[in-house]
């Protein structure tokens, strides 16, 4: 089960991906489609996160900074 992190309330657009950045600020890329490019990455907005190992960070479906345990060694 995840925990929110950081309640940011992005909202997302379609055709961008979201992701937390290596600063731990929330950024998105335009996705790539067939004969199209993506990339472009633009900030979105400042979380201010610092990672612990051992989980996984997502932007959730509210657009707020999440996290999960990691599954290891099952």
């Amino acid at each position: 089960m995840a925990e929110v992190v950081k309640t940011t309330g992005i909202t997302k657009e379609k055709g961008y991906l979201y992701y937390l950045g290596k600063d731990g600020n929330v950024w998105r890329s335009k996705m790539a489609r067939a004969g199209k490019g993506g990339g472009e990455a633009t900030k979105v907005a400042d979380a201010g996160v610092t990672r612990e190992t051992g989980y996984l960070y997502f932007i959730d479906k509210d657009g707020n900074v999440a996290r999960a345990k990691m599954a290891r060694g099952r």
